[in-house]
């Protein structure tokens, strides 16, 4: 048995927070430091988040701490991608298999439900408005201001968790040790939260078990449901330019920009401009950073210290893999936390650069090609090699989603069959010419070769 540790982790958001179950499990005593007020206090939530698709990492994540039932109570299972053309005609793309789906719920709605869980363990507890203004890498010493009353308190703790998000304060301290390399970049994009309310008399205005996106080629908008009948959505738009949040400034202009671009969501949304004038504008912010620790001190995890943009719907998918990843180490844990740390953040770290250039490239996917009738025919076909070759073909939104292949291992791949179904593509105009014989040699030829570059790959990583 190893040693039971004081553990301060700094941030109660979802990767805090179930964090703090699964130290907690292991025996050790678990404070958050929460800068907010405690959301349970609060109320009403929305203008500041976008909605979460929970998939099957993070389900792992819950079950392995046994709440995955706790939380499927809170949210909504979407079936596919239901586009919406600029006349209102909608086009559905399955998402995987039969009865594969991804899970919509609201951030701060899954927050509570962890904080609900966590906090009646006695080896858990919560401080909240205890806002991190200084921290001592060497001593673990941290300096905290109470934002309710203004005192500066000190803390002391033996190990340090930073999961306070892309902004993190811990990363802040570790960015002024030497040698520390650290990186942030912009999407030229924003977003805003909307909402289309529920249906009088409750139910869904749109299709429950979708999620729905207009594609705009330079911009786009998404919808995720709630439970409750309403459904959150987010315009993606330009900071800047002939449409931009910047050049839309009155409710008029505002009016005909969405009768032009979404046509059949404004009858949905009578608090349109309510919505958009009050809500603020949120970025989009990639962070990659190396190390993720500071010797047998302290350790960043989720956002701290991989955040990614929103378009593959896996940051907090990754986030909950890193607990789950961290946990399987604790297995076999021989007291030395330093080299726990380092191997945790050697075996992430290309996972999480990986996930972060495949949001990006899925953002263009979801913006510029789901409306595309031969980005369509070729997931269709997709799907068809898939069938024909299920142990040798895994498409990539399949393997990033509803597999716990590592995220490098899926880029790779992705690559791969990337290459691969351009050639197959030159040949095809319809599905039905998936079943011509030189579609289905050249086919042959290429999963072939595919499976003798992989060999040589795996082998040359072994040695």
């Amino acid at each position: 048995m190893t040693e039971k540790k004081n553990i301060a982790i700094m941030g109660a958001g979802l990767v805090g927070s179930l964090l703090s179950l699964y130290l907690a499990k292991r025996g050790h005593k678990v404070d958050l430091y929460e800068r907010r007020p405690d959301l349970r206090k609060l109320g009403a939530f929305g203008g500041r988040s976008i909605n979460l698709a929970l998939s099957d990492r993070g389900w792992r994540a819950l079950r392995g701490i046994g709440i995955e039932e706790q939380v499927r109570k809170v949210a909504i299972p979407m079936y596919g991608r239901m586009m919406h053309d600029e006349q209102g005609n909608l086009t559905y793309q399955p998402y995987g298999k039969e009865g594969q789906a991804i899970y919509s719920v609201s951030r701060a709605g899954l927050n509570v439900a962890l904080m609900d869980i966590s906090e009646p363990d006695p080896n858990i507890t919560y401080h909240f408005n205890r806002q991190l203004l200084n921290l001592d890498l060497h001593t673990n010493e941290a300096e905290m201001r109470n934002t309710e009353t203004g005192e500066v308190e000190k803390l002391q703790s033996q190990l340090l968790f930073g999961a306070d998000g892309a902004f993190s304060m811990v990363r802040n301290a570790m960015q002024k040790t030497d040698r520390y390399n650290y990186s942030q970049s912009y999407l030229e994009y924003g977003y805003k939260e909307l909402t289309i309310p529920a249906a009088e008399g409750g139910g869904w205005l749109l299709e429950k078990h979708a999620l729905h996106i207009w594609p705009r080629g330079n911009y786009m908008m998404i919808a995720l449901p709630n439970i409750d009948g309403s459904f959150t959505c987010t315009l993606f738009f330009p900071y800047e330019g002939a449409l931009s949040f910047e050049s839309i400034k009155t409710d008029t202009e505002l009016l005909n920009f969405f009768l032009e671009a979404f046509p059949d969501a404004v009858p949905l949304m009578p608090d349109l401009a309510e919505d958009y004038f009050s809500n603020p504008i949120g970025s989009l912010v990639t962070v990659k950073c190396f190390p993720w620790s500071y010797q047998d001190k302290a350790l960043l995890i989720g956002d701290a210290c991989h955040a990614v943009v929103p378009f593959y719907g896996q940051g907090m998918n990754a986030g909950f893999e890193d607990i789950t990843v961290l946990d399987q180490m604790l297995e076999n844990f021989d007291g030395d936390w330093e080299k726990l740390f380092k191997a945790f953040e050697r075996k992430r770290k290309p996972d999480a650069d990986a996930i972060a250039d495949l949001a990006v490239m899925n953002f263009i996917e979801m913006r510029d090609k789901v409306a595309d009738p031969r980005f369509l025919l070729r997931k269709k076909i997709e799907a068809r090699i898939n069938q024909q070759y299920p142990d040798k073909w895994i498409p990539l939104y399949t393997m990033v989603t509803f597999t716990d292949l590592p995220y490098s291992y899926a880029l790779e791949t992705g690559r791969l069959q990337d290459e691969i179904m351009k050639k197959v593509m030159k040949h095809i105009q319809t599905v039905e010419d998936f079943d011509k014989p030189e579609v289905q040699q050249l086919l042959e030829e290429q999963i072939i070769y595919k499976e003798k570059l992989k060999k040589h790959t795996e082998a040359q990583g072994r040695g």
